[in-house]
């Protein structure tokens, strides 16, 4: 069964999380995914922990279903080779700083004179315009930037930066949404274009209400700890034997609550009868609440609440995750064998198709790996020639 992307060639000089995170997913979907990286060294991420067997697990992760060819784009002939597989390519991704292409003469401005179809994805810092287009940037600072870490966090302690690299999976996605787009607007029109996407500009993007909030009342969002700015009751509270989340978005929820703990008296409550009144009195609610909760456990709950409709649920730790029964039904959990490693479990595909579907290929390359095949194979190279590049440390 072909998938989505099947046809589609991209051409990835990412490297670490963003880029890659986007090649990754385009990858998934059926697209064949040539990673170009230097010489001996190549993608930064690849000594990057944890290790199993001396290969990068990390990298794994992120680069799976990917070829390694090795290519030295400072080198004349190099250079030559990119140009030949730009000319074979449908998508080009990189996530340098901005610039850095230019220096090189391989710019989105410079190759599409040459090859007008393509579509040149740059994912970076803070974009490709802008007073500080030219900067470097990492997930952490961009959290802080970006406001999302002024949010996250327990009031009045110190700055948390959300557990996952958000600011540079976000902007993988939207690269990734981004390129689908312009292959869209491709196969109508036949013209390729740059899509420009800013780590910074995502964490904006994603800051949800808290931007209307800022507008509509003056204030400046503070950290909540789990509690949700706008609903109430709709956070995590501890129960006799750990912690439970309860999300009780309308009143009728609340009644149903409230009638299971047999607390009606809340309900009739002014304090309490809506939700824009028990937003607005969450700090007398709460400590209710939290006597109330401790008086089963978490299952005892949730067994009871969901036979209601009440949404609530555990807070589960990775293991847990790894092994639930809707991520298993879902095959959120994928293996991968490797030569080096063995056999290794990866995130699945989130995106279900139901006439293309996206799937776990093959696992991360090895460094080079593919660099032959491709050039003899795709470019028609002779193996003498391959040899020669290699001698002279251009691929």
């Amino acid at each position: 069964m072909p998938s989505a992307l099947t046809g589609i060639r991209v051409l990835d000089l990412t490297r670490v999380l963003a880029g890659p995170y986007a090649t990754m997913v385009l990858g998934d979907l059926g697209a064949e995914v040539i990673k170009l990286e230097q010489p001996g060294t190549g993608d930064e991420a690849r000594n990057f922990g944890p290790f199993k067997n001396g290969f990068s697990l990390y990298f794994m992760s992120v680069n799976r279903g990917k070829q390694s060819l090795t290519l030295d784009l400072k080198a004349p002939q190099g250079k030559e080779i990119f140009l030949e597989l730009v000319k074979q390519s449908d998508v080009l991704v990189e996530n340098f700083r901005p610039g850095a292409m230019k220096k090189l003469g391989l710019d989105y401005e410079t190759l599409k004179q040459s090859q007008p179809s393509l579509i040149y994805a740059a994912c970076s810092g803070f974009g490709q315009t802008g007073p500080y287009a030219e900067r470097g940037a990492y997930d952490m600072i961009i959290q802080g930037m970006g406001g999302i870490i002024s949010i996250t966090g327990e009031p009045k302690r110190p700055p948390v930066r959300v557990g996952t690299s958000i600011s540079d999976i976000t902007a993988a996605l939207f690269t990734a949404i981004g390129i689908l787009s312009a292959l869209r607007h491709r196969d109508q029109t036949g013209e390729g274009q740059l899509v420009d996407v800013a780590m910074l500009d995502g964490m904006v993007a994603i800051l949800e209400n808290a931007i209307v909030r800022h507008f509509a009342t003056g204030e400046i969002p503070q950290p909540l700890g789990s509690q949700h700015p706008a609903i109430t009751p709709f956070e995590a509270f501890e129960s006799a034997d750990g912690h439970i989340i309860i999300a009780i978005g309308n009143d009728s929820l609340w009644r149903k609550f409230c009638e299971h703990v047999e607390r009606l008296d809340l309900v009739s409550d002014e304090r309490f009868a809506t939700n824009a009144s028990r937003t607005a009195n969450h700090d007398q609610l709460h400590p209710i609440l939290t006597e109330i909760m401790r008086g089963r456990t978490t299952a005892q709950w949730i067994e009871g609440l969901d036979a209601l409709g009440v949404p609530c649920g555990p807070i589960n730790t990775i293991d847990k995750v790894v092994n639930h029964p809707q991520i298993l039904a879902r095959e959120m959990i994928a293996k991968v064998s490797h030569d080096i490693t063995g056999s290794v479990e990866v995130p699945g595909v989130p995106i279900k198709l139901s006439e293309t579907p996206g799937q776990v290929t093959t696992p991360a390359p090895a460094l080079g790996e593919h660099t032959a095949k491709i050039l003899t194979g795709l470019l028609a190279k002779s193996p003498e020639t391959v040899d020669r590049l290699e001698r002279k440390g251009v691929v």
